[in-house]
C-alpha cells in the first residue's frame, strides 16, 4: 500500500505539473496606515490540488558549526540540494516567525526560457530560508536575494508579499537562462549566469497591494534616485528612506538578452519577464481586481481590464482604500466569487440549480475547436490551506503576531487565531495527521472537506447554515483578541514563560474546539440534508410531531430558472399531458 500510495502521489504531481499552473494563489498586503488598529497584514491562499492543509511548526534552532540545511522543491518534494546552516533559527509558525515577519507568494511563470536547471533554492526553500533568517521584512530580502545570488534560483517567477509589522513589501524574482560554461578548475560544468531578475518595492503606507500570479511590479526608481538602490549596494536596504530594491542587472540582462531594448528608465518588470496575455487578466488580474473593487470607488474602470478585453489599462501596483481595513474584512474578501459583479459565478449556467460558484477543471476547454473558459476566483475548491497574518508592532511579539488560519475552501472555512508565540501546533492541524492520500478522522482539513464538498452539492441552500456557524466563531474569537492580549500583556511583565503557554493553550485549544465544532456541523448537515429533502428545524433541533416522529421535511426542489433551461433543452419530452 505505501509503494502504491508513493507512485500515486507521483503520479498526481506529474499531471499537476504538466497543466498550467497560472491560476494558483492569491495575495493582499495592507500596510499599518491602511489598517484599522495599525497592524500590518498579509493574506495568502495556498491553491493546488495536491497541496494538503496543514499548520507548519518549526521551533527555534541553535545548530552546531558546520551543520547543513537540505532543500526540497515545494512542488514536488525533490531533493535540491545542501546549504550550511546558521548558527541560529528562529520559530516559524505557518509562514509568519517569532519576530512577526511574514511571507507570501504567487506563481506568475513568466518566460518559459528563464530557468536555472542549475539552481538549488526555490521559492519554498527561499520563504521558510527567509523566515527562519530575519527580524525585519528588509532582512529577509536581502537574504532572499544573497541566497539566489549564491546558489542560484530553481523556480520559474514569484511574487512574495513580505512583511513586518512596520512595513510590507512585495518582491518579484524570475531565474535567468542556463549558460553553462566548462570550469577548468573544477573540472565541471558551471552556470556562469547565477542567480536571479528581481525588483523589491515597499508599498507606502496607507496604501494596499495584491497579486495573484501575474507579475504586477511595472517601471521602479532607478539607484539615481535617492529612494532606490541596487544589489550591489543591498546593505543600504536597512535605511528607511530606501523604498526600492532590484537586481543589479535586472536590465542590462534584459537587454543582452533581447528582452528589451528602450531606455532604462521605461523598463518594466511586468511587460518584459511576464507579459499580459488573456489569461493573465482574467484569471489573474480579476482577483486583484476584486479586491480592489470591494474598498474602492471607481474601480469599474479597470473591469475591461480584467475580464481581458483591454491589457494596455493596468492597474496600479497599489490603491488607497477607502476605509480602514481589518483582519476580518480580509478574510471575507479571502471568501469572494466575485459577487455581485459582472462575472459574479453563482449566476451562469456554470452555477447549475443551487448557484454553486465553482468550476471544476481544467479551466479552459474546447467545443467545435474553439476554446471557452471559467471564471478563477479568489476562493477555490483546491486551496490547501490560506492564512491572515496580523502583524502589530505596539505589542511584543509572541502576542503581537496573530496567524488567522484557516484550511481548505477559503469561503467555508474559519479562521482561527494562532499567536506567533506559541510553542506547540493544535493536534489537529499538526503536519503528519493525515496527508492528501491518507484520510485521518482527527485531521482539519478532511474534517473541513467533509463539509465544503457536501455544501457542493447544494450549495445555496447548505452554505447558509455553514455561514451561520461560521460567523458565530469567527465572531467570537475577534471579540476574544482584545482580552487574550490585555491577559498576555499583564502576564508579559511577570512571567514570559507562562505567557507563552497561555497563548499556546488558548490558540491549541481554539483550533481544536473548531474542528470539533465542523465535525459535528457535518453530521447536522447530513442528517438536515438527506435524499435532496430539508428537515425542518428551529435554533438547531429538528421539530418532531407529538409523538416523536420528524415533521415533513420542505422539497425546495430546482430553481424556477434552471426547469426553464429544461423545458428548453427538452421541448416536451417532459410536458404532462390530460388524458
Amino acid at each position: 500500500m505505501k509503494i502504491f500510495n508513493k507512485l500515486f502521489l507521483q503520479i498526481i504531481i506529474i499531471i499537476s505539473l504538466a497543466s498550467t499552473h497560472v491560476q494558483a494563489c492569491t495575495n493582499y498586503l495592507v500596510t499599518k496606515g491602511a489598517s484599522s488598529d495599525g497592524s500590518s497584514m498579509v493574506s495568502y491562499a495556498a491553491d493546488s490540488h495536491i497541496r494538503y492543509g496543514e499548520l507548519y511548526f518549526k521551533p527555534r534552532g541553535i545548530w552546531p558549526e558546520g551543520s547543513m540545511v537540505t532543500l526540497y522543491d515545494r512542488g514536488t518534494n525533490k531533493p535540491l540540494g545542501q546549504i550550511p546552516q546558521t548558527n541560529e533559527t528562529y520559530q516559524v509558525v505557518g509562514f509568519m516567525n517569532e519576530y512577526q515577519v511574514t511571507i507570501g507568494e504567487t506563481t506568475f511563470d513568466g518566460l518559459e526560457e528563464l530557468r536555472d536547471t542549475t539552481a538549488i533554492v526555490d521559492y519554498g526553500s527561499l520563504m521558510f530560508l527567509a523566515l527562519q533568517r530575519a527580524k525585519t521584512a528588509r532582512e529577509a530580502i536581502k537574504i532572499m536575494a544573497e541566497l539566489v545570488e549564491k546558489y542560484g534560483y530553481a523556480s520559474s517567477g514569484e511574487s512574495f508579499s513580505i512583511g513586518d509589522p512596520n512595513e510590507v513589501w512585495i518582491m518579484e524574482m524570475i531565474a535567468k537562462k542556463t549558460n553553462l560554461r566548462f570550469d577548468k578548475k573544477l573540472k565541471k560544468n558551471v552556470n556562469i549566469d547565477k542567480g536571479a531578475l528581481w525588483v523589491a518595492y515597499r508599498i507606502p503606507d496607507g496604501y494596499v497591494s495584491a497579486h495573484a500570479n501575474q507579475a504586477r511590479i511595472q517601471t521602479f526608481p532607478l539607484e539615481n534616485f535617492k529612494n532606490s538602490i541596487s544589489s550591489k549596494n543591498i546593505d543600504h536596504i536597512f535605511d528607511p528612506n530606501i523604498e526600492v530594491v532590484y537586481a543589479y542587472d535586472v536590465i542590462d540582462y534584459a537587454k543582452n538578452h533581447g528582452y528589451y531594448n528602450g531606455k532604462d528608465d521605461d523598463f518594466s518588470f511586468s511587460d518584459v519577464f511576464n507579459p499580459v496575455t488573456f489569461e493573465g487578466a482574467r484569471f489573474c488580474e480579476a482577483r486583484v481586481w476584486a479586491f480592489f473593487n470591494h474598498i474602492s470607488n471607481g474601480m469599474e474602470k479597470f473591469l475591461d481590464y480584467a475580464k481581458g478585453d483591454n491589457l494596455f489599462n493596468r492597474m496600479p501596483l497599489y490603491i488607497k482604500p477607502d476605509r480602514k481595513l481589518t483582519p476580518q474584512d480580509l478574510q471575507s474578501f479571502m471568501r469572494d466569487h466575485f459577487e455581485e459583479t459582472e462575472l459574479d459565478m453563482t449566476k451562469d449556467i456554470g452555477a447549475g440549480s443551487y448557484g454553486l460558484p465553482y468550476r471544476w477543471r481544467p479551466l479552459t476547454w474546447k467545443v467545435d475547436g474553439k476554446t471557452y473558459f471559467h471564471e478563477r476566483a479568489t476562493a477555490t475548491q483546491q486551496t490547501g490551506f490560506s492564512f491572515v497574518a496580523q502583524m502589530r508592532n505596539w505589542l511584543p511579539n509572541p502576542i503581537g503576531g496573530i496567524f488567522w488560519f484557516g484550511v481548505d475552501d477559503a469561503a467555508s472555512t474559519v479562521y482561527v487565531p494562532i499567536y506567533c508565540g506559541i510553542n506547540k501546533a493544535p493536534e489537529t492541524y499538526s503536519e503528519g495527521n493525515g496527508n492528501m492520500l491518507t484520510y485521518s478522522p482527527t485531521s482539519a482539513f478532511w474534517i473541513f472537506n467533509r463539509v465544503s464538498n457536501f455544501a457542493y452539492l447544494r450549495y445555496n441552500l447548505i452554505i447558509k447554515d455553514i455561514q451561520k456557524e461560521q460567523s458565530k466563531l469567527e465572531k467570537k474569537f475577534e471579540a476574544y483578541v482584545p482580552a487574550i492580549d490585555a491577559a498576555a500583556l499583564k502576564l508579559w511583565e511577570t512571567n514570559k514563560d507562562l505567557t507563552i503557554e497561555f497563548l499556546t493553550d488558548y490558540s491549541v485549544n481554539a483550533a481544536n474546539n473548531t474542528v470539533q465544532r465542523w465535525n459535528d456541523l457535518s453530521n447536522w448537515l447530513l442528517v438536515k440534508y438527506i435524499d435532496g429533502n430539508v428537515k425542518k428545524e428551529e435554533n438547531g433541533s429538528f421539530k418532531q410531531n407529538e409523538w416523536g416522529f420528524p415533521v415533513g421535511p420542505s422539497q425546495p426542489g430546482y430553481s424556477n430558472e434552471w426547469l426553464k433551461i429544461v423545458v428548453k433543452q427538452t421541448d416536451n419530452k417532459f410536458l404532462e399531458t390530460q388524458k
